[in-house]
């Protein structure tokens, strides 16, 4: 059999929460629903960092950040597994956001059209990537933080704004047209490694009106955020709320204190930006089907992270609540794979590299964090998963109060270690899966807080020694 096509599409911050078909029933995404109604979809996908350039990092990398070294923002990274299918004959493109640094490296790909965040500031503030271009020529200027700043109700807008220039500009559509201008006008790549990525949902929260309209008169499900929460989250979190609330990263301010008014609408516009990228998606799909990319292609669809969108009450990532940690992750291949399956266990994201590896025929390295997921297509019901998912984030420009966080999860508990600080984090999954209740003091949880430690360490020593090759390696 040839090696399968593979269609990559990668979203910016989107939840977990946010496809209908996976029981989200309040959005509205029909054609990522009819990807889950054909395909195979994963409940519980962890993602390897709380923030994007060390999450995609170990996502094309297969190890995880404190193995890569890239564990912030424009930290460098320039190699990844694409590399590998470049060399075993497939044709790899890149067509919107990767979150690269420099933005502009070729990472194996044969041909890169490069869509970077929306809002940039903390770097590449200067960058000028395709979708500037096309603003340009079209002697428009860009939606983003200068401008909102003029705004009566920027303050209080949570970083959600109307997009007001031509519908075909928003960088959603922008990146989902470009998509299917390349499939439609390229002649058919055999096999073919094409990786899309959108912009959003990621902030400014900026759908065309007629996306935020529904929504706005919907009624949406908001965690509710109260005082014995936030008093009890450990200082680190405590100082992000406050940063937040002073600086406005990605055109947002969050407020110390917030109503259900500003939440609503926040979450309505965020929620329209993921019907937007649905709406794209669908129109990939078609374009596929009618180039000849219809049979033997496996699409996937995830994200790099989630948002908190105020829950818990703190803005965007940088934490390890499930809203953050956990993403979608669907894959379709109705002439390959089982249709209108789910895996509930546990899986880190970065598993996808070897998995696609395996797909295309290539040797794994075999000191890969990551481990493939094929089983999981074998036997999507009985698939065991890993006993332990991990995620991580460095003291960076917006987490400024610790130095280095990490998660570790089971399937009932969740431990956050805070290095060389008394405080934490620790929830019984099972009894509030919500993450409201801190048991981190309580003695009655003692025995799982020295077990999740306990793996924490063993974690680290672990990755060390297997990993102990790998500077030698990547040099």
């Amino acid at each position: 059999m040839q090696p399968p096509n593979i269609i990559f599409i990668i979203t910016d911050q989107q939840r977990y929460d946010t496809v209908a078909a996976l029981g989200f029933p309040h959005v509205d995404t029909p054609n990522l629903d009819r990807l889950v109604r054909e395909g195979i979809s994963f409940e519980q996908c962890h993602v390897t960092a709380a923030s994007c350039a060390a999450a995609r990092a170990s996502l094309f990398k297969g190890y995880y950040p404190h193995t890569t070294g890239i564990l912030k923002n424009a930290d460098r990274w320039r190699q990844s597994w694409i590399q590998r299918l470049n060399d075993a004959g497939y044709y790899c493109a890149n067509i919107g956001k990767m979150h690269t640094w420099p933005f502009l490296t070729e990472l194996g790909f044969h041909e890169r059209f490069v869509v970077e965040n929306k809002d940039r500031y903390l770097e590449g503030r200067y960058f000028f990537d395709e979708w500037d271009k096309a603003l340009r020529f079209r002697g428009l200027v860009k939606q983003q933080r200068q401008q909102y700043r003029l705004l009566p109700h920027y303050n209080e807008a949570l970083g959600a704004f109307d997009w007001e220039l031509p519908e075909d500009t928003h960088p959603d559509f922008f990146v989902g047209d470009m998509a299917k201008w390349w499939i439609e006008t390229t002649p058919k790549k055999d096999p073919l490694f094409l990786q899309i990525g959108f912009p959003g949902p990621h902030p400014p929260y900026d759908p065309v009106p007629a996306y935020s309209e529904p929504y706005l008169h919907k009624e949406l499900p908001l965690l509710p955020v109260t005082t014995a929460e936030l008093a009890d989250q450990p200082p680190a979190l405590k100082e992000l709320r406050v940063h937040n609330s002073e600086i406005d990263h990605d055109s947002v301010v969050m407020p110390l204190e917030v109503s259900h008014q500003q939440r609503h609408r926040q979450r309505a516009f965020y929620l329209a930006n993921v019907t937007m990228i649905d709406h794209k998606v669908g129109e990939i799909m078609a374009a596929l089907q009618s180039n000849g990319y219809g049979d033997n292609t496996i699409v996937i669809f995830t994200s790099d992270h989630g948002d908190c969108l105020t829950d818990h009450g703190q803005s965007q990532k940088w934490t390890m609540y499930e809203q953050i940690t956990r993403v979608p992750l669907i894959v379709w291949a109705p002439d390959r794979f089982a249709q209108g399956k789910s895996v509930s266990a546990l899986v880190q994201q970065m598993d996808l590299g070897p998995t696609i590896l395996q797909w295309a025929g290539i040797e794994v390295p075999p000191d890969l964090e990551a481990i493939s997921l094929s089983d999981a297509f074998d036997s999507p019901e009985t698939y065991q998963g890993r006993p332990y998912v991990y995620c991580e984030q460095v003291k960076d420009g917006v987490l400024t109060r610790c130095e280095f966080m990490t998660m570790v999860r089971d399937q009932t508990h969740k431990l956050v270690h805070f290095l060389d600080e008394p405080h934490g984090q620790l929830f019984d999954l099972v009894a509030d899966p919500n993450e409201l209740d801190n048991l981190w003091d309580n003695p009655s949880a003692g025995q799982h807080k020295e077990r999740l430690l306990a793996e924490l360490r063993e974690w680290r020593i672990r990755s060390g020694v297997h990993t102990k090759d790998w500077c030698r390696d990547h040099r």
